[in-house]
């Protein structure tokens, strides 16, 4: 049987390993680069993409997105090639599908991860098998702590007994050895948020032995209560030994930095993502109410918010505390805009205000009988008190320890524009405009440094030997369209992508080609 080949001619290649570009071809056979070099020969049989003076790139990596389930669908396929993106990095912050029969994930963060189409319960192996040969986009996996949490305990808020850490880190090691790439934790999240730092020390020992990474989304919500969130970081690491990484770093860039590098001094081994917009997206019940109303089960919960009692509690107890977080305010009901709420499509892309006065009752009742209507399952996108500059995000981009990471929801009618628009606003306005950093660190931010991270090792860097995922970028017109009022615009300036040797974007569309797998774990980490 004849080699399958593919020759990427005619473009500057950007190598993901901090070279500067050069003019070079890329030979890939078999789905794995062969050779780099200047006017390699093509032969009889060979595919041609011709690159015309385009940059040639390894494909990017999401570090931290929300396309755990929805990553089989073409529109979002399509979202992420024409970024750049062929590989995805799931299980965030806590709360998937696997280990489990996955019922339990898929209803929390059903306005996040949305169902899976095809995984119905099962291990790490599992899952990561239904990606296989499946979808034009590689998915990586972290264990979620959470949901290991609820495997062995359910929404316990106590300590785990000796046994049930046991059993607990038993998941993890088994999760570990089925190829996922570390261990990720939502400290703002139910199981997640009664975890103490010594329970989640030991859970990243095996991470640690297996050369994995530890992700999280802190405690404590960021901006300002970030050195809280950091320092709980930093004594799971003292603990464990684990290496670090922050999921969406929202800090100002001043104390971002001094903290990351305080840690840095400290001998923490820490890295972090974030997105290029200061507005969030999350769960309505996790940002607006109580712990315990996501602890309990929908049904508990539903009646609760119905009871006139505890509503009046609510309006009197809770609610006013809201406006002392510090990522809220006393504006929360127009920071707060519906993403996602599926018994009530005439709310999507309004503010809580607006919603309210469209239902003729004030805003309390308003939110309140919205979560009801939608059993909780409700996102929105939230403002922050201080919508800092580009410059401001700028110095954070900056930093050695960056990542690219999109925190991409992909459910709802009027998503954050973040899943379409992440990687081409990093390339077109950070890169070209801003200067935040050339094109050679941009590519490794977003290719090499990811895939050693996460220990990635057969991708990231175009050299002979990876797999041959690449994107064409032209850095004259990359950008992205994705707006908060045009949400779902899809990005400019790559319209050719290749997976494994195989073209899986052309001319800005869908090939149909599925070269996609699980991205498993394939080596020993490195930086």
């Amino acid at each position: 049987m004849s080699a399958d080949r593919l020759l990427v001619r005619g473009g500057r290649v950007v190598d993901g390993a901090g070279a500067e570009p050069h003019r070079a071809d890329v030979m890939i056979v078999d789905g794995v680069i062969a050779e780099i070099g200047d006017t390699l020969d093509s032969g009889a049989g060979d595919r041609v993409l011709d690159a015309d003076d385009r940059l040639v790139v390894p494909g990017f990596i999401d570090a931290h997105a929300h396309a755990d389930g929805a990553v089989f669908r073409p529109d979002v396929q399509r979202a992420l090639l024409r970024q750049g993106v062929t590989t995805v990095i799931g299980g965030q912050d806590g709360v998937s599908y696997a280990p489990g029969d996955g019922a339990w994930a898929s209803r929390y963060f059903a306005a996040i991860n949305g169902p899976h189409p095809t995984f119905t319960g099962g291990s790490v192996a599992d899952l990561l098998a239904t990606y296989d040969g499946t979808t034009p986009l590689g998915v990586g996996y972290l264990v979620p702590a959470g949901t290991v949490r609820h495997a062995v305990m359910g929404m316990d808020a106590s300590p785990p007994t000796v046994c049930q850490l046991a059993d607990m880190t038993r998941l993890v090691e088994t999760g570990l050895a089925d190829g996922a790439l570390g261990l990720s934790t939502g400290l703002d999240y139910v199981p997640g948020i009664f975890a103490e730092a010594r329970e989640l020390a030991a859970l990243c020992t095996p991470v640690t032995a297996a050369g994995g990474l530890y992700v999280t989304h802190m405690r404590g919500g960021y901006e300002t209560a970030a050195a809280a969130g950091l320092a709980e970081v930093a004594e799971i690491v003292r603990m464990s030994g684990v290496r670090a990484h922050i999921s969406h770093y929202h800090v100002d860039a001043a104390d971002g930095i001094r903290l990351i590098d305080d840690l840095a001094a400290r001998g923490v081994d820490v890295s972090f993502d974030m997105y290029p917009y200061t507005r969030r997206c999350t769960l309505v019940a996790m940002a607006l109410l109580p712990p315990e109303y996501s602890a309990g089960s929908v049904a508990e919960a539903v009646a609760l918010l119905g009871d006139p009692d505890e509503r009046a509690r609510l309006r009197a107890d809770w609610f006013p505390l809201i406006t002392d977080k510090p990522s809220l305010g006393p504006a929360w009901p127009d920071m707060v805009v519906i993403a996602h709420a599926p018994r009530a499509p005439r709310a999507a892309g309004l503010s809580l205000r607006a919603e309210a006065a469209r239902r003729g009752v004030d805003v309390v009742d308003a939110t309140l009988d919205l979560l009801i209507e939608n059993a909780l399952e409700v996102s929105a996108v939230m403002a922050v008190r201080d919508e800092r500059p580009t410059s401001n995000l700028a110095r954070l981009f900056s930093h050695p320890a960056y990542t690219g990471g999109s925190d991409g929801i992909y459910i709802g009618d009027a998503p954050h524009p973040r899943g379409w628009g992440t990687f081409a606003r990093l390339l077109g306005t950070y890169t070209r405009e801003v200067g935040a950093f050339g094109w050679t660190q941009a590519v490794r931010r977003l290719a090499g440094l990811p895939a050693e991270r996460y220990g990635l090792h057969d991708r990231g860097v175009l050299t002979p030997g990876r797999r041959g995922d690449v994107a064409l970028v032209d850095p004259d017109t990359v950008a992205d369209r994705a707006t908060y009022a045009q949400r779902t615009a899809l990005a400019i300036g790559i319209d050719d992508v290749v997976v494994a040797g195989v073209p899986v974007l052309a001319g800005g569309e869908l090939t149909g080609a599925t070269p996609g797998a699980a991205a498993r774990r394939t080596g020993p980490a490195r930086s």
